[in-house]
């Protein structure tokens, strides 16, 4: 493995020339800002590397996928999942220089997509490089799915791997997401919570009406947070019947393992502190603190209010019944939900609250919960590497707290595990998103070694 780090450092400023040239390319799928030309970049990276490259622009899809494979001297195939879009910039006046423009400082590398997830992207294609310039060959066939749409939740990936089982077969998947902590440990999260994602309405008058009115004109405001209300308690509590039924809780070697990313007191105290100044808060929901917030974060279920939508906002009075109220909401799902299940428990939950009225409407989105075992041999492999590269201990979560299109790989009998090139203060989503250099080059050795030891 020395020959390969070895390469790996002395090149990696060609590198991070490559991660320049993919962050100038804007890319925002929310807003269809430079797509097809950031699919064409990635397949023509591909070729530069050696990879079989093909542009899939499936019916339905609103972005193109963009595959590659390049073969190994083994049977066995490792599978790469990435995504090419990014997270819309705004703020724009929050950035300390501008987005799609990638600038090196403090060591790190500033620019949108840096660490969600042009960054890992990047990393793998260098080790690649490294591969083929130091062994002259791969010692696995390398396959590669690079999406357009997962910064807009994935809506077309289920359907395009369905379609395409036999070319994205694999003997395991190496996905995005993968980071250290603020104490530079190497976090594994073996998989995600589900998702249901889905807008609920509620019509009143046939136009919007005068307040005077509201003794005897319906108000669709008052009716959906009535609604609402019946989702979820005051203490937190998911009130939807049977949303709780599948539901396991979580092994004695889960609970273990999430004691592997524990801090002490002290640490967990002065984290919390930080995260709550950054977000304005007095104090996290219950009161949680430390690792029983952290647990909570991995092990519970939610039910979210993510947007409301109804009447006037503008400047100025103006006083009306609204003839519509929107909502968006999202319940995060743990191993054993079934999307398609809880979003009909919804729907009979509504109906027998008195809510029929109250319509589910569209975009109706649905993750399914993924996760790998912890004793997966190819979990073992991933942490074994991990802990020679970053010389500590990896951290193991059995899941993390949000979704991801994870399933659709664990649903192929893959095993499926992160390993990235950011850390936790890296900003994905938010203004001046960055990497550091220091977990790039240790992000490419870790995806270096895990090749090699997949090998034969």
């Amino acid at each position: 493995m020395k020959q390969l780090f070895d390469y790996i450092e002395a090149n990696s400023n060609a590198a991070l020339d490559e991660l320049v040239r993919f962050c100038q390319q804007p890319s925002i799928s929310a807003q269809d800002v430079g797509m097809a030309d950031c699919a064409k970049l990635v397949a023509t990276m591909f070729r530069e590397y050696g990879i079989k490259a093909k542009i899939f622009k499936s019916s339905g899809c609103r972005y193109p996928f963009v595959y590659g494979e390049i073969a190994g001297e083994s049977t066995k195939t490792l599978l790469f999942y990435n995504h090419y879009d990014v997270q819309p910039p705004e703020p724009l006046e929050e950035w300390t220089s501008p987005p799609f423009e990638p600038r090196i400082a403090e060591g790190k590398f500033w620019a949108r997509g840096a660490a969600d997830d042009k960054g890992d992207l990047i990393a793998r294609l260098a080790v690649i490089d490294a591969f083929r310039k130091v062994r002259g060959k791969l010692p696995v066939t390398i396959k590669f799915l690079v999406e357009g749409e997962e910064e807009i939740v994935s809506p077309s990936i289920a359907r395009f791997v369905s379609e395409h089982k036999d070319l994205l077969k694999a003997d395991a998947c190496i996905t995005e997401t993968g980071a250290v902590n603020w104490r530079g440990q190497p976090i594994m999260f073996l998989g995600c919570k589900g998702m249901v994602y889905c807008g609920l309405e509620a019509s009143g008058a046939a136009q919007d009406a005068h307040a005077m009115l509201a003794t005897s004109v319906p108000n669709p405001a008052w009716r959906l947070l009535w609604a609402l209300s019946c989702l979820k308690d005051q203490d937190e509590n998911v009130l939807v019947e049977g949303f709780h039924d599948d539901i396991r809780n979580p092994s004695m070697e889960e609970l273990t393992a999430m004691m592997s990313i524990a801090d002490s007191p002290e640490i967990a105290q002065a984290q919390d502190e930080t995260e709550l100044k950054e977000l304005g808060l007095s104090s996290f929901l219950k009161g949680l603190s430390g690792a029983e917030r952290r647990a909570r974060d991995i092990f519970s279920p939610t039910c979210n209010i993510d947007g409301l939508e109804s009447g006037y906002t503008g400047t100025g009075p103006k006083m009306i019944i609204p003839r519509v109220a929107r909502a968006r909401v999202d319940f995060r799902l743990l191993p054993n939900q079934r999307g398609k299940d809880i979003l009909e428990k919804v729907r009979r939950h509504l109906d027998k609250n008195g809510f029929k009225d109250i319509a589910i409407v569209e975009p109706i989105l649905l993750f399914e919960p993924a996760y790998t075992p912890l004793d997966n041999p190819f979990v073992t492999l991933v942490r074994d590497t991990a802990r020679e590269v970053y010389k500590v201990e990896p951290g193991v979560v059995p899941w993390a707290p949000g979704s991801a299109p994870t399933h659709c790989f664990t649903e192929l009998g893959m095993p499926v595990v992160p390993a990235g090139v950011f850390y936790f203060g890296s900003r994905p989503h938010a203004p001046n998103e960055h990497i550091r250099i220091s977990d790039f080059i240790a992000g490419m050795k870790h995806i270096a070694a895990i090749i090699a030891r997949f090998g034969p």
